[in-house]
């Protein structure tokens, strides 16, 4: 026995010396490739030193993070981002999304020190031997140091410099800052940066509530998301999640057990919408400050937080409102208007593109609403589908506002002594204009009402008196008050000024429209309420402005109560808000322009003020005779305030000092006495209250021969004509 063991001993002896000899050869191949790459490695770092990225830079990393824009609630309006990337602290990321990415990626993570001496050695062997790219054998430290400081060449220089990176990585990092930087900062497709947005984009869910097969799913994607997307290649996704639970398990992450019954699940995913965001047309106003305060860089990178002044529940309701009066005018008009009508069609080429086609133009609505108290834009829309129509009605385009515009000429003659009582003719005027021809204002129902006061004028808006209040006190009057109030807009000081023929904009009415209501006090429209950067410092906080008192107190509550005449009075242009529902105290204005291509309702509450337009986009194109602000704008602006204030208290005007209320005789707007047939309660300054009874209808003497204060009242001529000169 001994002996056979001894000969198969010997006879086994020259194998065995093939075997060893082939071992030290290995090892000496081994041996001297690990010393060329050791060597290799000190001529690299003496060589790229340079290169490398600094101590400050490594520990001065910023990932790109998303700008996000809040309603005035805290819930998120819209985002802007290169990256699409949410921060995750490395305490909340779920230890089976640690366990997956290790046993996928690196599993011996927490045992090297950036780089594996064995399969770098391997990777240089292969690359040498087989060509550069043959091999990867990147450590997450690895793949992390390229991914942020190293370009995507192929290269045995670009892997040196690779390997060097992570280990400076490594002493600047402990393991689990570097596992938190890396699943923060890699691109899982679908748009998703980091696995808190990858775990939205493909899940639907929080990374915090990942479960494993999962959590191996998100591991699987990050190695190649093009290749592995389980939108796109779904089997192979699913083989490759299998894969990484075949991983977990062999390093003991889960059991055998755990493995088979994980790898027998269907593969789900649930991938997250994009919708449009709320308020498009606001928040692309607030895009635009952003990029000029902060720069373009640092919005879309940046990761700013900015609160703004939109109720979300009102922007809702307005964009609904828009939408649905735009649509159904639009299928109106088109039932009424030829198809192959040239004012209201335009050309566009078909699906092919190889012929033309032609398709009515599309009607466009605008809303701005501003509660009077801070100039808080709280409503914005601009058109009726931002996704299709991206120029904002509501604050780019120039309007002709109609007879919304008449306010600021009744305020102006208001403020220069004349009274809601005193008498105006509505009659055919002829205005001799120097250098132009006669111009021959008239009334939107081509009618003349006669004698009137200036209240009634004001509030069945007739154009003739409205031009010869202008003819009385200049142009540059109503101007002035406009300017203060907050129109920027140029303004032409011609005569038709009085009827709206100089364009603005929605917003810059609206605004100026919230000085009556609010005492006379001009508040900047307020967009953005504060902006904190991502370290949560305050970058900006835009408190509520005292703003500028710009009419005096008097003026605006008479400018009120002549605006609650429009709505509350029989014949008021804007009277139907009642019969809408609306039942609340609330001055407005309707606006049309001479050609009815804009229709405008401006009214506010004492809490809100909402403006209207309704037209076409091109500004020019009219909507149809007898289409005017209060048969289009008014739809619109009465839904939305019964919604604005349907959880508001109910608020009357306040009258301030110096208001004085009499009964006087609409004849002669003088104080009325029991035999004054027609007697109205009408509201006065201290300085303009009548101190005299009727002279007309008082049994006194002494009143007997007084005149009348009368405005253009002069006869007209033969023709029937009353000469102006302006």
């Amino acid at each position: 026995m001994k002996y056979l063991l001894r000969k198969r001993r010997s006879e086994n002896e020259p194998e065995q010396k093939k075997i060893n000899n082939r071992h030290v050869i290995t090892a000496a191949a081994g041996a001297l490739v690990l010393l060329a790459a050791i060597l290799l490695i000190a001529e690299v770092l003496h060589i790229y030193h340079d290169d490398l990225p600094s101590i400050e830079q490594l520990t001065d990393i910023e990932p790109s993070l998303i700008t996000y824009i809040y309603a005035n609630d805290g819930s998120v309006l819209q985002t802007y981002f290169n990256e699409k990337r949410i921060l995750i602290p490395f305490d909340s990321i779920p230890k089976c999304m640690v366990d997956a990415l290790l046993a996928a990626e690196d599993a011996n993570f927490y045992d090297h020190w950036g780089i594996s001496s064995y399969d770098l050695t391997r990777a240089v062997y292969k690359n040498i031997t087989r060509g550069f790219g043959s091999q990867g054998a990147s450590t997450i430290s690895q793949q992390l140091a390229r991914m942020l400081f190293l370009d995507r060449e192929v290269s045995l220089m670009r892997k040196f410099r690779e390997a060097l990176t992570a280990i400076k990585i490594e002493r600047a990092y402990s393991k689990n800052e570097i596992l938190e930087m890396y699943l923060n900062q890699y691109w899982f497709g679908q748009r998703a940066y980091g696995i808190q947005a990858a775990s939205r984009a493909y899940l639907s869910k929080r990374a915090e509530d990942l479960k494993i097969e999962e959590a191996a799913l998100l591991a699987a994607i990050l190695n190649a998301p093009a290749r592995y997307s389980p939108v796109n290649h779904h089997d192979r996704a699913k083989q490759r999640r299998n894969y990484v639970l075949g991983r977990m398990s062999i390093e003991g992450m889960i059991s055998e057990e755990e493995r088979d019954s994980l790898q027998q699940l269907p593969l789900i995913v649930n991938i997250a919408t994009s919708p449009p965001g709320e308020a498009p047309y606001f928040t692309e106003i607030v895009r635009q400050y952003l990029v000029e305060k902060y720069g373009e860089d640092e919005v879309y990178s940046g990761g700013l937080h900015a609160y703004t002044s939109i109720d979300s529940r009102l922007q809702r309701v307005a964009t609904q409102v828009v939408q649905e009066y735009a649509d159904s005018l639009q299928r109106m008009t088109a039932a009424i208007w030829p198809y192959n009508d040239p004012d209201h069609t335009e050309q566009y080429y078909d699906s092919l593109g190889d012929s033309v086609a032609y398709r009515f133009k599309e009607i466009q609505a605008a809303l701005v609403a501003i509660d009077n108290k801070t100039g808080d834009v709280i409503s914005l829309v601009g058109g009726k589908d931002f996704t299709k129509y991206k120029f904002n009605n509501a604050v780019q385009a120039l309007r002709s506002p109609g007879s919304a515009f008449k306010p600021f000429v009744y305020t102006a003659a208001i403020e220069n002594g004349m009274r809601p009582c005193d008498i105006f003719y509505d009659n055919a005027v002829t205005i001799n204009i120097p250098g132009q021809e006669d111009y021959r204002p008239h009334n939107f129902d081509f009618k003349f009402m006669g004698k009137m006061p200036l209240r009634d004028a004001f509030k069945f808006s007739r154009n003739v008196v409205a031009i010869k209040i202008l003819q009385m006190i200049q142009p540059q009057q109503p101007i002035f008050f406009a300017r203060k109030m907050g129109i920027t807009s140029p303004l032409q000081p011609v005569v038709t000024l009085a009827i709206g023929t100089s364009e603005v904009t929605l917003l810059e009415l609206t605004s100026a429209y919230s000085v009556f209501p609010d005492h006379g006090i001009h508040i900047k429209p307020r967009f953005v309420t504060k902006v904190i950067d991502r370290y949560g410092n305050v970058r900006e906080d835009n408190a509520v402005s005292p703003g500028e008192e710009v009419l005096t107190p008097q003026t605006a509550y008479i400018m009120v109560n002549l605006m609650q005449s429009v709505i509350d009075d029989d014949g008021g242009t804007g009277h139907s808000v009642r019969w809408r529902g609306f039942l609340r105290p609330a001055g407005g204005k309707t606006g049309t322009s001479s050609d009815f291509s804009d229709n405008l309702f401006m009214g506010y509450t004492p809490q809100i003020t909402t403006g209207v337009w309704v037209g076409f986009g091109d500004g020019f194109t009219t909507l149809g005779k007898n289409q005017t602000g209060a048969k289009n704008g008014l739809p619109i602006w009465t839904p939305f305030m019964i919604a604005a204030h349907d959880s508001l208290p109910v608020e009357d005007f306040d009258i301030p000092e110096g208001i004085i209320f009499k009964d006087i005789c609409l004849e002669t707007c003088e104080l009325a006495t029991n035999n004054c047939p027609d007697v109205r309660r009408e509201v006065f300054t201290e300085k303009t209250v009548p101190k005299e009874l009727c002279h007309i209808h008082s049994s006194a003497s002494d009143y007997i021969n007084r005149r009348t204060r009368q405005f253009n009242l002069d006869e007209p001529d033969s023709t029937g004509d009353q000469k102006i000169r302006f």
